[in-house]
């Protein structure tokens, strides 16, 4: 008999259902008053209802949580001499899209190696993610795939859709049900209109097909997220992160009937992808906002223990402690120095 289902499947591996893992790394009830207090207070520095500066730092992906963890007590405590001034989140992604193939973050392929334990790679992310909230520190992640937020969105504060998914009506589906704040950046074209698009969409209610809290297909609908944003990272054509483009975005988003609100990247095409940029193009963000162009709620950037990066070739061993496995970082001293530059300006 001709084969006509799974042709190209080589294995199909059941997970726990997500109330399942849910229960077996639960959140505490101090962690759930500080993830709903820090989505507020996030979603205030977005519709200007906060005077602070939105700072989204940390690695470009966590690939090792030991080193990951040392950051974030760092960063816990450097966020705690600011706080008046500057809300700082911790960039605790997970999953990276590649533009062929790759690592794909700590979810999918927990041990480095191509081993693709996911099962695994959820455990470590979950209790990660309560490791940080536990700092004091509120997390930030991009989602990709549409099924993971069953597993760990309950223990994000604010998320992003990235530039190779802001025109995806799955991720536009998915946002419009999340219950975090979340930034759509424009396209790696620089385009801004599959972003505002994607704001629009999120913003109203959805249907879609999803997995229910329990592992199985469901119908889920939503009634829209209010607090979506837009994410200026630069494209093929260069940075855009000046005023004349934060003008420009914010006239595209005033003709979509969505709140003047910019987030700017500093890292990705802003700064060409080089650390040695990175700053540079953080304080000509800051400069704006400190001009009192309230419309730049905040900014990311990507920082680690070590600066620059290194290639992955299989698992932990031989890797430099503290030096991100992706795209190249700005070091902790330079990360310091930035942010405590920002609380003078400020």
């Amino acid at each position: 008999m001709t084969k006509v289902t799974d042709v190209n499947i080589t294995k199909n591996e059941p997970l726990s259902a997500p109330t399942s893992l849910c229960a077996e790394i639960p959140k505490t009830d101090a962690q759930r008053e500080f993830i709903s207090q820090s989505r507020k207070e996030i979603a205030d520095c977005i519709h200007g209802k906060s005077d602070k500066f939105l700072l989204i730092v940390g690695p470009c992906s966590i690939h090792d949580t030991e080193a990951g963890l040392e950051y974030g007590k760092k960063l816990a405590a450097l966020a705690e001499e600011v706080k008046d001034k500057i809300l700082i989140v911790m960039r605790v992604y997970f999953e990276k899209p590649r533009t062929t193939v790759g690592w794909k973050g700590l979810i999918m392929d927990p041990n480095l190696d191509g081993s693709d334990d996911i099962a695994t790679g959820l455990i470590k992310a979950r209790t990660f993610l309560r490791e940080i909230i536990d700092l004091g520190l509120p997390t930030a992640t991009e989602l990709l795939d549409p099924i993971t937020p069953q597993y760990i969105a309950d223990l994000i504060c604010w998320s992003a859709i990235g530039a190779r998914t802001s025109e995806s009506q799955t991720h536009r589906q998915m946002a419009s049900g999340l219950s975090m704040p979340l930034g759509f950046k424009n396209a790696t074209s620089g385009d801004l209109k599959a972003a505002t698009n994607g704001i629009l969409a999120a913003s109203k209610p959805q249907t879609f097909l999803g997995v229910s809290p329990d592992g199985r297909a469901s119908a889920v609908t939503t009634a829209g997220n209010p607090d979506c944003h837009l994410i200026l990272r630069g494209g093929v054509n260069g940075p855009n992160h000046t005023k004349s483009f934060v003008d420009k975005t914010c006239e595209v988003l005033k003709a979509g009937g969505r709140p003047e609100a910019v987030m700017i990247d500093a890292s990705h095409a802003n700064c060409a992808k080089d650390d040695k940029q990175m700053p540079q193009t953080y304080r000509e963000i800051l400069e704006q906002r400190a001009n009192g162009d309230k419309r730049i709620s905040g900014a990311m950037v990507e920082s680690f223990l070590e600066a620059g990066n290194q290639k992955l070739i299989s698992g932990l061993d031989g890797l430099t402690y503290g030096q991100s496995v992706t795209d190249k970082c700005i070091d902790w001293d330079t990360t310091v120095k930035l942010v405590k530059e920002s609380y003078e300006a400020l």
